[in-house]
């Protein structure tokens, strides 16, 4: 730690790691805005991975036009940072910003082992925050807090503080004060267990005496922070010493903050300005020190492929080949690149794995079980791919050109394949209906798509056949944009969006009878079929009967299924507005036929007609499908959602309290009045609301509205 008075490392190649113990995964996390991106460049910075100027360790130099880039892709890819520091190499992992990216979080969240938060002293802890917080205690991921921007202009470390403690719990405490100029420019930090004052003002770090200003917060904050340590110590004796006044040991405090961290159980929060490069000696102790390496964090659930457990599976560079891909690219030029965490085993360049997943056959994800030769490998930094010769238990790296394997597939040897337990993606629940601009885009779109899809698992691909549209299910409109601008940028397809069509439903609205006359004679072969049907409605859910009253032989036995036939064809096309017709009952109770020119096809002709007639004399009505909502919202939020939920047709069904401040909202609402739900909530609640959806049946669509819909089919 930090209070061991370590000086930055010195610049390290960011080469492999040899073993498993000298790896630190770390999950950069927080809203947009908090300083992600900035700190991570901060911390190459301090581990002279790259230089101020731009100049990465190499020589070569990062262009303008490149970091740019480079910045832009991470605010809403999974991006793989490493540095080494110390005889550490730290995998950085930082994520996007955004509520829409989630899927990317959770990716992190599997390919590390701890996770760094970052939380502005300007805007303090938004509902994100909080959600990615709760994503990572879900998992028990150790964690740490980057209070960042403490020189803003708005910045309060100690209300950003105070914010973290409510949002985060009681085991949040500071290990280190920042200390300002008095004109808001932050100047060093003070360690509260050392009690030595790191001073940054003259451009490099020194160490100093504890300015009389600040004695006595320090040593409120002090006290506060041992007490803090004690209480999750293994060393039940160390809370009567304290107690009773006795010198505690601060090497033996380090000791059980490190332990205490690495289990995730305390939550150490620092002090930062990572523009002036203040506090990153710090962070790098934290990271490289409390931080756990990958043979202290748990695997991940594994089975043989065909699903018997396997226990025995260690950080072990010599066991069996056991990695994940935890993100996948693709490029037009550079083809398909895969992210990858080695769990166990090496892996190597040209070595051949066998690659199974789970799949996710909603979302276009094949099931997979082949076998793959792997490509280069490589340790990116930035668009920099240096070659590495392999990759060992706990480390990251990238892999170029797996045609097979996508987002959350399992690589292991080729003679002993396992299956890792998949992560939980969140469901996309935004559907954008898409049509390509030309026959050019169409002929390309098909391949564009599917390696979108292969990237990208919280994306869901849908050709609706009852609507004939192609609509992506997107986790936001910022998760939309991006697609869209993929697909135009990345693989020259245009598109355009086109309005959602909702697959409403129609049926009669009561009883009638109908005829259906088929008689044509104009010399030669004629067709010659007539039918009289009844129609009536069903129950909800009632479907189809077809019932045969006819007696006499009016209609030749052999064209009774060729009446019934032509109805459901008929059924399929509707009668009032093109959508297909449900809970219907048809009786067959009379007819005529014609010995020579009757047919199979006539009697469908005329059974097609016949259900026309009737459902027109009946009374066609529109119905559109409901779906049950489970809406998670803030407490605060509750009042506003479920008036909206009104205001869309919507009918509440009830409330639940739910720890943390939250509540569940449950409704019944028609999908025709949530189709931009998912933007609308996120707005409505400051991006803390997250809903569920499922069909639930289908009802009358209101009459103002099914006129529209009438209407808007016969103008078409």
């Amino acid at each position: 730690m930090a209070e061991k008075s370590h000086a930055a490392g010195a610049a390290g190649r960011t080469s492999p790691a040899g073993q498993p113990e000298s790896v630190r995964n770390v999950v950069l996390v927080g809203h947009s805005g908090a300083g992600k991106t900035t700190l991570a460049e901060a911390l190459l910075v301090a581990t002279g991975t790259i230089q101020r100027e731009g100049r990465v360790e190499d020589g070569s130099t990062v262009s303008d036009f490149d970091e740019v880039e480079v910045r832009q892709q991470r605010s809403v890819n999974l991006t793989l940072v490493p540095f080494n520091h110390e005889g550490v190499k730290v995998n950085l992992l930082d994520t996007p910003g955004y509520a829409d990216f989630t899927g990317d979080l959770r990716a992190g969240l599997r390919a590390a082992d701890a996770a760094l938060f970052t939380v502005s002293a300007a805007d303090g802890v938004d509902g994100l925050t909080r959600m990615l917080w709760e994503e990572c205690a879900a998992v028990g991921t150790p964690r740490a807090v980057v209070i960042t921007k403490i020189d803003h202009q708005r910045g309060d470390f100690d209300e950003a503080l105070a914010a973290c403690r409510a949002a985060f719990g009681g085991s949040v405490a500071p290990l280190y004060l920042p200390v300002s100029d008095g004109q808001g420019n932050l100047r060093g930090v003070i360690g509260l267990l050392s009690q030595r004052f790191f001073d940054y003002s003259g451009g490099s770090r020194t160490e100093a005496d504890i300015e009389a200003a600040d004695t006595d917060r320090t040593e409120e904050a002090r006290g506060e922070l041992i007490e803090a340590i004690i209480q999750e110590s293994e060393d039940e004796s160390l809370m009567d010493a304290y107690l009773s006044g006795e010198e505690i040991d601060v090497k033996g405090l380090i000791d059980d903050l490190e332990k205490a961290v690495a289990r995730g159980s305390f939550y150490p929060v620092l002090a930062s300005s990572a523009p002036h490069h203040i506090g990153m000696t710090e962070l790098l102790e934290v990271i490289t020190q409390a931080f756990p390496a990958p043979a202290e964090h748990p695997l991940p659930q594994v089975t043989t492929v065909d699903g018997k457990p396997v226990t025995n599976l260690s950080s072990d560079p010599n066991g069996p080949l056991l990695a994940e891909v935890v993100k996948t690219t693709s490029d037009p030029y550079v083809g398909r690149v895969s992210l990858v965490r080695v769990f166990s085993g090496t892996l190597r360049p040209d070595a051949v794995v066998h690659v199974s997943g789970h799949g996710r056959a909603d979302r276009g994800h094949a099931d997979h079980d082949e076998d793959e030769r792997i490509g280069a490998l490589t340790s990116p930094l930035g668009k920099q791919q240096r070659t590495i010769n392999q990759c060992v238990a706990g480390d990251i790296c990238a892999v170029a050109k797996l045609t097979a394997a996508e987002t959350g597939d399992t690589l292991s040897d080729k003679d002993k394949p396992l299956l890792m337990e998949s992560w939980a993606m969140p469901e996309p629940l935004l559907p954008i209906a898409i049509v390509a601009k030309s026959k050019a885009d169409e002929d390309k779109m098909s391949q564009a798509l599917s390696r979108l899809v292969a990237e990208d698992p919280t994306l869901r691909l849908e050709n609706n056949a009852e609507t004939r549209q192609l609509v992506l299910w997107c986790m936001g409109e910022a998760h939309a944009d991006l697609l869209l601008d993929r697909l135009s940028s990345r693989y020259g397809v245009a598109v355009e969006t086109v309005e959602l069509r909702v697959p409403l439903r129609e049926t009669v609205a009561g009883k009638a009878q109908g005829l259906g006359r088929n008689v044509k004679q104009s010399g030669g072969h004629g067709e010659y079929g007539i039918v009289h049907l009844e129609v009536e409605p069903l129950d909800s859910g009632g479907g189809f009967e077809y019932v045969d009253k006819i007696v006499g032989g009016v209609v030749p036995r052999q064209f009774i299924p060729s009446v019934e036939k032509g109805i459901k064809a008929q059924l399929e096309q509707g009668v009032l507005a093109g959508y297909p017709m449900v809970d219907i009952r048809v009786t067959l109770y009379d007819g005529k036929a014609h010995s020579v020119d009757s047919s199979d096809m006539a009697f469908q002709k005329a059974g097609r007609a016949g259900l026309k007639d009737a459902a027109e004399k009946a009374g066609v009505s529109l119905l559109e499908p409901v779906d049950e909502v489970s809406v998670m919202v803030a407490d605060d939020y509750v009042g506003a959602v479920m008036s909206d939920l009104s205001s869309r047709r919507g009918r509440v069904l009830g409330t639940e309290a739910i720890p943390g401040g939250r509540t569940l909202v449950k409704a019944e609402i028609p999908q025709l009045e949530i189709i931009r739900y998912a933007i609308d909530l996120r707005s409505m609640s400051h991006g803390t609301g997250s809903f569920t959806r499922s069909y639930l049946r289908y009802e009358p669509l209101p009459s103002h509205l099914a006129e529209k819909v009438a209407s808007a089919a016969k103008a078409g």
